[in-house]
């Protein structure tokens, strides 16, 4: 019996709402089955076929057009026309669009490649210059229409700005030249490190692409127009642009920009507590100075409880490092740690 199913389904753990999008009722309808003790499906559907619902003869003949070699290869939306201007008209596209997936059909029609739209792969880093994520961001300048950009570049692991540079164009070879400096400065060794970016022409041009692979940097994409596939960047030009200090209106100059990005650095990688990294600094975190720190930090509150145990009702914060960071969690772990 249908509602058997769905008190199974919940007592398993599932909630009705979910149970019954699967068997596609609504939840009060199962309520009011409840309540009036009825136990099987009554759910009649339609008792006869659609009057304009086209014969078997029609779908047959729409399949083996859609299959026949002069158009098996286009889209529906291409195949409609084609047919229009022949004087023939079979069926409407969105009928066609049915019959072909309900024939197993719609699939790719094309030779050509689909384009494809994957989630990147699961980055995860226990410990510093193991995974860097880069960026680019506008900064209004003095012409309107015309900005300035800010190359960044963050340790995903602790969260320290590596490099960052402001320039007045997007360019591949600005980018390469950043990430050497950047390199050089952490001591990077070949094979050590993967670099996360978006899909812009500057993360994939030419230049940046010979630069990763002379230092021996794996490279690694968001998807196309997928802002939170780089989610860590992104946090920092929120961080960046939200700052009291930041401008209210345009840099004046390029170098008011740059100066005011090498303030916004320091007081970031060695003054600002961060969330994600149980709130020691980009720097102490990078260094390992943070271990000592958190440990202290832990010793302070097991003593403030043990002075004052009535105003403690459990234990005491938790002030243990984080370990591993990962950028792009793969899907099933994003969704335990979400629930």
């Amino acid at each position: 019996m249908i509602l058997g199913l769905i008190d199974e389904a919940i007592q398993g753990g599932a909630r009705q709402q979910d149970a019954c999008e699967i068997l596609e009722l609504d939840p009060r309808t199962v309520q009011r089955w409840k309540a009036q003790g009825i136990g099987e499906d009554r759910r009649a559907g339609p008792r006869s076929a659609p009057a304009n619902q086209i014969s078997s003869e029609e779908r047959a003949a729409i399949v083996a057009l859609l299959c026949s070699p002069e158009y098996r290869d286009l889209p529906v939306s291409q195949i409609v026309p084609r047919l229009a201007d022949e004087g023939e008209y079979l069926a409407s596209e969105s009928t066609m669009y049915r019959v072909l997936r309900e024939e197993k059909l719609a699939a790719h029609r094309s030779t050509a490649r689909p384009p494809r739209n994957t989630r990147p792969r699961e980055l995860v880093a226990t410990g510093p210059n193991q995974v860097w994520s880069w960026d680019i961001t506008y900064l209004r300048s003095p012409i309107r229409g015309a900005f300035f950009y800010l190359y960044m570049i963050v340790d995903v692991w602790s969260r320290k700005v590596v490099g960052a540079e402001v320039h007045e164009a997007e360019s591949t070879d600005l980018a390469a030249v950043l990430l050497g400096r950047a390199c050089a400065r952490e001591g990077i060794e070949p094979g050590q490190l993967v670099l996360h970016a978006d899909n812009g022409g500057p993360m994939k041009g030419a230049t940046l692409q010979a630069t990763l692979e002379l230092l021996g940097i794996a490279a690694s994409f968001s998807r196309p127009r997928v802002s939170d596939d780089n989610a860590v960047s992104e946090a920092l030009f929120k961080t960046v642009k939200y700052r009291p200090e930041y401008p209210s209106g345009p840099f004046g100059s390029l170098e008011a920009a740059r100066e005011w990005v090498a303030w916004f650095v320091r007081w970031y990688n060695t003054e600002h507590r961060h969330s994600q990294i149980t709130f020691v600094t980009p720097d102490q975190r990078h260094t390992g100075q943070d271990v000592a720190l958190l440990a202290n930090r832990h010793e302070v509150y097991v003593e403030a409880r043990a002075r004052s145990p009535e105003r403690w009702s459990g234990r005491t914060r938790d002030w243990s490092r984080v370990k591993t960071v990962r950028l792009n969690p793969a899907k099933e772990r994003a969704a335990t740690v979400a629930a």
